[in-house]
């Protein structure tokens, strides 16, 4: 999976900051792009686990 979402990611990097240079850049394309990149990210980040969370397992050990 995260073979697939790093180019998709990268891809709308490349295509937000390219139509954010012209002169009129196109809203729609941009908000896209926008969405595919906080997408990829929301998925990679999902397997990190969270502080709050190792706190928790460290306080049920004890």
């Amino acid at each position: 999976m995260k073979k697939l979402v790093i180019p998709f990611m990268l891809a709308a990097i490349i295509v937000g900051l390219y139509e954010q240079s012209k002169e009129k850049p196109n809203v729609y394309i941009l908000c896209i792009a926008i969405v595919i990149f906080m997408y990829g990210v929301m998925k990679l980040s999902a397997k990190t686990p969270s502080k709050n969370q190792e706190e928790k397992e460290e306080d049920n050990v004890e």
